[in-house]
């Protein structure tokens, strides 16, 4: 892999895992007209994702922390008895939410192979449709009457829709972050409890694919990709994946959040036309225009 592919894939990933453009669907997009594919495009990909992880613990650190102080003080309330779920503070129930909001994923989670499969396959139609499925959810979420739940007054119900609308991220072109801050808004939350939610949920989901997927690659595949390319996606993608962070919490607060899915309809047409286009000509875009030109 060339330094140029490295960076332009770490862009690509830094903006879209949390920008709601769709990851999955953008990675495919490039690896589809790069001509990536195979195992070492997977372990790539697993670098990358623990980049924008990093990226993610270092935009929300001050609410992860205090997060990650509050687990302790569930754990000696309950060696204390002094546990009380009724009376929890706005930390603790948000630890609960996010949780259950986990929960549907396990559901989904024997078919990870068939959206795994999907996104590595040939045909760009199906990314299509979804970038398509994730402009409607933008849409439909950025018309709702805006929401006050804060971090505390997230109930049950409301984790479960975000949770469940986490699952159809796994088809490549739906946005995980599109996805779940529109759950978010749609089950009534404040735009911003919305964001926190969806990238704090997004650590064990992200981190769990990753997880899932490193068995399927092994230490010839850092060879293939090379040292260079590694360490310059890793940072390029951390770097870029925490300004995308910013600046998604500075759309939404500036009632901007229309971009994404004009930007994502926009995008579904035209993977839509040049996938058919390409099941026509019998061969990749960019092979058949570079053959027309050669």
């Amino acid at each position: 892999m060339s330094i140029i592919e490295a960076i332009v894939q770490a862009v690509v990933q830094g903006l879209s895992e949390f920008l709601p453009i769709s990851s999955s669907g953008h990675i495919s997009l490039v690896q589809h007209f790069f001509g990536v594919s195979g195992d070492s495009a997977v372990l790539f990909m697993i670098i990358l994702h623990v980049a924008t992880l990093v990226a993610v613990v270092g935009a929300f650190f001050p609410l992860i922390w205090s997060l990650l102080m509050e687990v302790g003080r569930m754990f000696r309330d309950l060696f204390t008895g002094k546990f009380s779920f009724k009376n929890r503070s706005p930390e603790r129930n948000m630890i609960f939410m996010l949780i259950l909001a986990l929960l549907p994923l396990l559901v989904v989670y024997p078919f990870k192979d068939f959206f795994t499969g999907v996104a590595s396959d040939q045909d760009i139609v199906l990314e299509g449709v979804c970038f398509l499925v994730t402009a409607s959810m933008l849409f439909i979420a950025d018309h709702m009457v805006r929401g006050k739940k804060e971090m505390g007054e997230i109930r049950v119900r409301d984790s479960l829709l975000v949770g469940g609308f986490q699952c159809v991220a796994l088809l490549p072109g739906v946005s995980r972050s599109g996805s779940t801050i529109s759950g978010g808004l749609i089950s009534g939350m404040t735009r911003e409890t919305a964001v926190q939610f969806s990238f704090i949920l997004g650590i064990p989901a992200i981190l769990g694919g990753a997880v899932s997927e490193i068995g399927d690659v092994s230490a010839s595949d850092l060879t293939t990709i090379g040292i260079a390319p590694i360490i310059v996606g890793f940072i390029v993608a951390a770097v870029v994946g925490f300004l995308s962070i910013k600046m998604v919490q500075w759309l939404i607060k500036s009632d901007k959040f229309k971009i994404f899915y004009w930007y994502t309809g926009i995008l579904g047409i035209l993977t839509v036309v040049t996938g058919i286009v390409e099941h026509i000509v019998g061969q990749n875009i960019v092979s058949y225009i570079g053959g027309l030109l050669a």
